[in-house]
C-alpha cells in the first residue's frame, strides 16, 4: 500500500517550490516594468475576432 503522507508532502513541496518560482519571475517582471521608460512602451493590437482554437 503505498505511503500517502510520503505522497502528498512529495506533491506540496513540489507545489510550494512551484509557487515561490512563480512569485521570483512575476517580481522580476514588475521591477524590469518599473525601470522601462514609458516611451519605450509598446501597446499590441487588441484581436478584432477571438483567435479560434
Amino acid at each position: 500500500m503505498p505511503d500517502y503522507k510520503e505522497l502528498y508532502l512529495t506533491l506540496f513541496d513540489a507545489t510550494e517550490k512551484a509557487i515561490r518560482e512563480l512569485i521570483a519571475a512575476q517580481q522580476k517582471c514588475e521591477e524590469l516594468c518599473l525601470h522601462t521608460p514609458l516611451n519605450e512602451s509598446v501597446l499590441l493590437p487588441f484581436p478584432k475576432e477571438p483567435v479560434k482554437k
